[in-house]
């Protein structure tokens, strides 16, 4: 029994062994998790901040664009007018300057717009970005908190096998002693049935009646013999009960 029950009680260190280790991979797996979804919150608040920014200067060179535009329009205007108030030669040199000016202001316009559509891209570009690192934000809380559940289904399973660790514990004790105090009374039982047969030899002769005492008593030796045997076969069979229990367990 002292065997069955250091068996019992290494299969159960073992078992907590590997459960603390299970718990100490789960753990790290989720630090890391934990990590990378730091990481991920980071990145998506600089490129809400880098989309906030970029639309911000969208706007502005939206705003430059269109002041380059009515700036082209007045030119044209402008242009349009002195065609009818100044002289050929004013309204040639003037026409000279406004189309040197509404060329400028058309490479301007054209830079401008150029820069817009780049920072349209740039936008889009970022908005796919911050979709793409919301996703995966979502993908590691998902993780963790699978990982969460599983780690908390091991501590139960932990805490349900120390329990049944616990109620072996005290079955084995139990049987333990149901053995050592049927060791005992059965020594106890040979012992009075050896003092008996020794007072009896020292009387056998005396008397008959001292014989039939002889006889009784030896009957008695039998008796306590088999009660003894039929005591270790009961506490053979409980043990061995026991160990069939155990196992099943």
């Amino acid at each position: 029994f002292n065997q069955v029950k250091a068996d019992i009680e290494r299969k159960l260190t073992e078992k907590d062994e590997e459960m603390e280790q299970s718990k100490r991979n789960q753990q790290r797996v989720v630090d890391t998790l934990q990590s990378s979804l730091e990481s991920e919150t980071r990145s998506r608040n600089e490129a809400l901040r880098l989309k906030k920014k970029m639309e911000g200067d969208l706007n502005e060179m939206e705003i430059q664009l269109s002041q380059a535009n009515r700036q082209a329009s007045e030119a044209q205007k402008q242009l349009k007018g002195l065609h009818g108030h100044l002289k050929l030669d004013d309204a040639l040199r003037g026409n000279d300057d406004l189309k040197e000016n509404i060329a400028i202001v058309e490479r301007r316009n054209n830079l401008l717009q150029a820069e817009l559509d780049e920072l349209r891209s740039l936008v889009e570009q970022t908005e796919r970005g911050r979709k793409l690192a919301e996703q995966e934000l979502l993908d590691v809380s998902e993780r963790v908190q699978l990982l969460h559940s599983q780690n908390t289904s091991l501590l139960n399973q932990k805490k349900k096998l120390e329990g049944d660790n616990n109620q072996l514990q005290t079955e084995v004790e139990e049987a333990v002693q149901e053995c050592r105090n049927a060791e005992e009374k059965a020594k106890k039982a040979i012992t009075d049935a050896a003092m008996m047969a020794e007072e009896l030899k020292k009387e056998q002769d005396t008397s008959a009646h001292l014989e039939r005492m002889k006889k009784n008593m030896e009957q008695t030796i039998k008796d306590l013999q088999h009660r003894l045997d039929e005591a270790e076969q009961i506490a053979m069979k409980g043990g061995k009960k026991q160990v069939q229990k155990l196992e099943a367990r």
